[in-house]
């Protein structure tokens, strides 16, 4: 039986790495995948997480090789134990993704099973961690495609080598939502008298706030992704970054108002479809996201995803 080798990264490895950074994202995510470049690069850094970024101190990739093919891949980060870092990443080791081929279809010679490569790349990851001698160990799914991350349910392999492997998921669960921009629900008028749009910059996206006179009683932030040099596939895709109405104006349309502004916006930059966020359980600031959970289902949203965030395992020694 060919052995299996876990090794660095090579540059060679850069189409069958991003094959399988692809396959799991799309399982996800209908039809979105990276390009060669946008998964290399992310390897490096990740300038869009301009916060907790400059704390990684080291990044490290390997690959399990079985049979000529790069089994499975794993990318890891350590992030420095100064004051620099936040609480929750100073001395942290992580494996930010691992990925592997998880079925071999039944008599197909070509096709060698993955779970041995898998586990083969883990105990080299494990080591990776022990030998940076951090206090805090901790995985999860970060890919470089936008609602990607956690641990999806549709990773049911990736889960349970990470259990197996000591983590356990001790953070929260977050619902990803999908609607088309089209099907979104249209009021037929502002449902409160008086009622205006007003656009500007936000800070995840564009703002299209809700006022009467001088007040601001809500407001949605959409952001576009076209990303053409990212992404292998064609944009037309955009996230809901924070959708809020005041308290004596909830309930009363104001927030279906406010999403259907955005569609059209939306529609004017020819977005197609739109992603909403919710946590399934009480976050950590304690937010709790029923209501806006049964707001976005009332809306046109449907679920797409649930992913498990935080995942942690106690280091040796700890």
């Amino acid at each position: 039986m060919p052995s299996i080798e876990v090794r660095p990264l090579r540059r060679s490895d850069q189409d069958q790495l991003t094959t399988l950074v692809n396959a799991h994202a799309q399982a996800v995510v209908p039809g979105m995948s990276a390009s060669v470049a946008a998964v290399l690069a992310s390897l490096e850094r990740q300038p869009g997480e301009f916060i907790a970024d400059p704390w990684v101190s080291e990044r490290v990739t390997l690959v399990a090789e079985h049979q000529c093919r790069v089994a499975a891949a794993a990318h890891l980060l350590r992030y420095s134990a100064g004051p620099q870092s936040g609480p929750a990443c100073r001395d942290l080791g992580k494996i930010s993704w691992l990925l592997y081929w998880p079925e071999a279809p039944a008599g197909n010679p070509c096709w060698a099973d993955a779970a041995g490569a898998a586990a083969a790349l883990m105990a080299a990851c494990l080591r990776q961690l022990e030998r940076w001698g951090v206090s805090k160990q901790g995985a999860g799914g970060e890919l470089p495609v936008r609602g990607v991350y956690g641990v999806p349910e549709q990773w049911p392999h990736v889960r349970a080598l990470y259990e197996q492997a000591g983590f356990a998921h001790t953070g929260h669960t977050e619902i990803i939502y999908l609607a088309a921009v089209d099907g979104l629900r249209r009021p037929g008028g502002p449902p409160v008298a008086g009622l205006e749009v007003r656009r500007t910059v936000g800070m995840n996206g564009t703002r299209l706030s809700a006022t009467l006179g001088d007040d601001v009683i809500g407001c949605i932030e959409v952001e576009t992704f076209e990303e053409a040099e990212r992404l292998a596939r064609r944009g037309g895709w955009a996230d809901i970054g924070n959708l809020c109405v005041a308290q004596p104006y909830r309930r009363r349309g104001v927030g279906t108002w406010l999403l259907s502004q955005a569609a059209d916006w939306l529609s004017l930059a020819q977005a197609e479809r739109l992603r909403g966020y919710a946590s399934a359980d009480r976050d950590p600031s304690g937010r709790d996201d029923t209501d806006y959970r049964a707001f976005l289902t009332a809306a046109g949203f449907r679920e797409l995803t649930r992913t498990r965030r935080g995942w942690t395992r106690l280091a040796a020694g700890g």
